[in-house]
């Protein structure tokens, strides 16, 4: 019993030993880190009392935009086809031009109506009412389009006579009647052409070949001064 508690102490005691190194074998990985830590000749200090200054950002190269001189032309009250042809030779070969295309329209006079009903029934309805008003002058329209079961009550050269005419029948206690500006169908457009100035020259050659008897003009302007 007592050989084997000295054998244990001795154990110990070699495993001691052998643990500091003393046997030439490499010291234990706790003994090790210790070391390691203890070279305060290799510290370097950052800063005092501050956080260290932020890395400056890097200089991106400066891009200029240059700004592209625009410029508005009109083609002026083209027939619809030549309106057509022109603006389908833009699409084709000027992509980067913008066209505004405009309906015109000329005045026929005005008129003094009711509005359409929505079917013939509803509309001689009204007429049995107007019957009952006095009224004998009146037209049911007929045709189709937008004003199809209208119901017109005269014809005029000018405003001041429309407003004339529906001020009567007002008086008479034709309550749903109204004037306004008989516009013809549109027979003919304008077309707006907006686009690079630089490359307009180029534009108006190829339009003239196209429509060699048409010139154009300025775009026409609003009240601010910009191009409409």
């Amino acid at each position: 019993m007592r050989v084997l508690i000295f054998a244990l102490i001795l154990a110990n005691l070699l495993f001691l030993v052998w643990a500091r190194g003393h046997f030439g074998s490499p010291a234990s990985s706790e003994f090790a880190r210790v070391e390691q830590q203890l070279h305060p000749e290799k510290l370097v200090v950052v800063s005092r009392g501050r956080p260290p200054d932020a890395p400056a950002p890097r200089q991106n190269a400066a891009v200029t935009e240059q700004k592209v001189d625009q410029l508005c032309q009109t083609w002026a009250e083209l027939p619809n086809a030549d309106a057509d042809r022109l603006e389908a030779l833009l699409a084709e070969q000027f992509p980067a031009f913008k066209v505004i295309r405009r309906a015109v329209t000329e005045s026929n006079g005005y008129w003094v109506f009711i509005p359409p009903s929505a079917s013939r029934e509803a509309a001689d309805e009204k007429v049995a009412e107007l019957q009952q008003l006095g009224v004998q002058d009146y037209f049911v329209v007929q045709g189709n389009g937008p004003n199809r079961f209208a119901i017109s009550l005269g014809t005029y050269h000018t405003e001041e006579a429309a407003q004339a005419g529906l001020a009567t029948l007002r008086r008479k206690g034709v309550k749903t009647a109204q004037s306004a500006e008989r516009l013809t169908k549109s027979i003919s457009s304008s077309l707006d052409v907006h686009g690079p100035a630089a490359t307009f020259d180029t534009v108006r050659q190829a339009t003239a070949t196209l429509l060699p008897k048409v010139t154009p003009t300025s775009c026409p302007t609003v009240a601010n001064g910009a191009t409409s």
